[in-house]
Parts: C-alpha cells; structure tokens; sequence
C-alpha cells in the first residue's frame, strides 16, 4: 500500500471497540426499540427510561450563558475563574499543603497526554495497573511512549502493592523520569477504589523510599475522573492531603474533567492540576503545560469554563448540583446493587467494586462473550481480560437478570473455545 505520511505516523489505524459497541447498540435500538436493547457500553448517565443525562441545574445555566461568552476565543491557561474553581473543586476540604498550579485541558484526555509529554522522554516506558482505560495506550504510542501494567489487585483482591513497588523499581533502573498513573477513586473499569490505607502504603513504602534513593524525577498522574460519584465525595478526597510536602523530585499531577461530575461530555473541558513542594518546580509545571497546550489545541471551550466560574460563585447553586449529582450517585449505586447481588446468587465473578460508572467481570475469552452477548442485543464492550458493564446507562429494570445472561455468554464462549 502507497504511504505518503511521514514515518512515525506509518501504520496507523484507529479502532475503537466501545464507540463501535455503542454505534452498534443505537443501531439495535432503532431496529427493536429501547426497550428490547441493554446498552450497557458508554460511560454516560443515563435515566431509566434510557436517555442521556445532564444535571438540570447545570442545562438551565449552560443554557443561559450570552453567546458571546460561549464563542469567544479563552486564555491558553484558562479563565482564571475556572482554574480557581477547578483547584477547588478537586481537592475540596484535602488541599495539599503545597505549591499547586492549574492549565485548561482538552478534557482529562488532554490533561493526561500533556503530562506524559511533559514528564517522559520519547521511547520511555509509563507505569500504570493491568485494568486501564484503553486511551492510555493510545496516547502513549502516539507520543512515542510504551505502556506497562502492574497487577492491579492481589490474592486477597486489595491493591497489589508488591507487584506495584517491583514495577516502579525496574523502570528507576531504566529511566531518568518515570511517571505512574493511578486512576482512583471509582477505577474506570472496576469500580475499585484504592484505600487511605493503601494510598500510605504507595506513598510512604514506594514513592518516598524510590525518592530518597535517587535524584530521578517520579510523576504520580492521579485520574479522577470519576471522584465525585462515589458515596462520600468529600471523603474520598482525603488522600489527597498525603501529598503535602513531598521531595521535589516527586511532582504529583491531577486530571481533572467536567465530563462526569458535570456531565457535559461532550464539552471536552478539563484541566491538569500540579502540586509540588518546590516553587520553582511548580513554575516550570505551568510554562510547560502551557506550551503543549498552546500547540496542540491552543485553547478550550469557553462557554463550559465560564459555567463552572458560575455554579462556584453562587453557594446555593452549587448545593443544588451537588444534590442533583447524589441523586443520580444513589440512581447508579441501587443499579450496581442489583446486579452485584444477583451475580453472587449465581457464583458469576466479578472484580472488586466500591462505587461509579462500571463493573467488570473477568473472562478467558471477552471478546467471544461479547459478541454473544450482542447477537442478543446485549451491547457490553470486551475488554483485554473481560467485560465491562455500564452501571451509570443500562436502567434499573433491565439489570435484572443481565448478570445471568452474561454468565451464560462467558461460560458458551468458553466451551466453543
């Protein structure tokens, strides 16, 4: 085949088996009706009669918001309003005792690829656990990186801090700068939420004592993507008060997005937040960040920065989103619930789950599975080990019974193989 693109853009192709599932799934709907289809593929809330949600007091404000503040071009940065907010917003009552900057991202996409940038050199190796959200990779080899995982969980289905601290110890060996990315609370796609507990074992058995051996620069890239739909949002963001006054050869990076907490997906607004004991290394965070951002896609949507500014300005509003946001927590937790039981009651395995979007069941053979599962117009994405389940879309009703006919899938796909 004739090939004009430079070389390291040669062979690429894009495949993306969730957005094929969820096409495929509005295709079934359109053929069977709603009702005769479980779409249980994106990581969208959506109420119980199918249909994709935003909060409505976050509808009422988006919608008000005068056009010219919507289409206007924003700081690269970011409106300082909605960086303070941003800041606000992630660590809550647990701000680190640190210097902390904020840029604007293209959502937590965008933040997540700035830091690998930023923070890696070409043809290094970033660390993260076995489970992951698929862009990870994406982004790593498009930026000339390479992905390794540790095991996420251990014997005892807690985190598997060994293989985590024999991980982190071979690419010090191998690398001047290492960064690891955590995604906790409400792990996309387990459901898994690392404990205090298990945070000081990472930081104090793993991160200070790699620190304390060597001047290598060790980046934590923490997503939080999904933090607020656990059932406790303040609480589950104590962990963040253990990155105060760390060595300065560890700079901590959050990846903040309005996508779930706001649901506004589609807005792609976000932002990476830089918390570091030293002044000077906080600077260079910013100039950095700004620089990638300002070359990749020079600034972000100005109408979604200006509505978080707002719902933090006005207290009462802001209590009336967090009070819609728990209603639809409660919504997903009853969902989970439902399935969780059942999938005991018939001895289907499924991973560790605390509370947010997803819950995965492990299986030799996901893909298999999954297609089986479709044949029945039950859309549920394979993953490299399994299958995910969208507690945040499939309604209430339908998560009766779902855990059985997955189980059947697996245990056929299984059998033929």
């Amino acid at each position: 085949m004739e090939s004009r693109v430079a070389a390291h853009a040669k062979g690429k192709v894009y495949v993306d088996k969730l957005f094929g599932i969820g096409m495929a799934a509005k295709q079934a709907i359109i053929q069977y009706g709603k009702e005769n289809v479980i779409d249980a593929s994106m990581g969208t809330i959506a109420d119980d009669d199918g249909n994709i949600v935003c909060l409505p007091s976050v509808e009422e404000l988006f919608r008000s918001i005068p056009i010219q503040d919507m289409i206007s071009y924003s700081p690269v940065a970011g409106l300082p309003s909605f960086l303070e907010a941003a800041v606000t917003h992630t660590f809550g009552e647990s701000r680190p005792d640190a210097y902390i900057r904020a840029v604007a991202s293209a959502g937590g996409a965008g933040a997540i690829s700035n830091v690998i940038w930023n923070y890696s050199n070409f043809g290094d190796t970033i660390l993260t656990h076995d489970w992951y959200w698929t862009p990870y990779e994406t982004i790593c080899k498009d930026t000339g990186r390479h992905l390794m995982t540790f095991s996420l969980l251990d014997a005892d289905m807690t985190f598997n801090l060994t293989s985590f601290s024999h991980m982190v110890s071979h690419l010090l060996v191998k690398q001047d700068h290492v960064v690891i990315i955590l995604n906790s609370p409400n792990h996309n796609p387990t459901g898994y939420s690392m404990s205090d507990h298990e945070w000081d074992e990472i930081i104090k058995h793993v991160i200070l004592e790699s620190a304390k051996k060597s001047s290598k620069t060790i980046t934590l890239l923490i997503d939080i993507a999904y933090i607020d739909f656990t059932k406790d949002p303040v609480n589950a963001r104590s962990f963040m008060k253990k990155f105060s006054n760390l060595p300065s050869n560890i700079v901590v990076t959050f990846a903040f997005s309005m996508s779930k907490g706001f649901t506004v997906y589609g807005q792609r607004t976000g932002a990476l937040i830089g918390v570091s004991s030293s002044k000077s290394v906080a600077e260079e965070f910013e100039n950095a960040v700004l620089v990638t951002s300002r070359s990749r896609w020079s600034n972000v949507n100005r109408g979604c920065m200006t509505l978080l500014s707002a719902i933090y300005n006005d207290k009462m509003l802001l209590n009336k989103v967090n009070t819609e946001r728990e209603a639809y927590q409660t919504l997903i937790a009853k969902r989970a619930e439902v399935f969780i039981n059942e999938a005991h009651q018939i001895g289907l395995s499924i991973l560790p789950y605390h509370s947010g979007f997803f819950i995965t069941i492990p299986c030799i053979h996901p893909d298999e599975a999954s297609e089986m599962l479709a044949a029945q117009n039950i859309f549920a994405p394979p993953l490299s080990k399994g299958i995910r389940i969208a507690a945040c879309s499939v309604p209430l009703a339908q998560m009766h019974g779902l855990a059985a006919k997955i189980k059947h899938a697996i245990t056929i796909s299984d059998a033929v193989k």
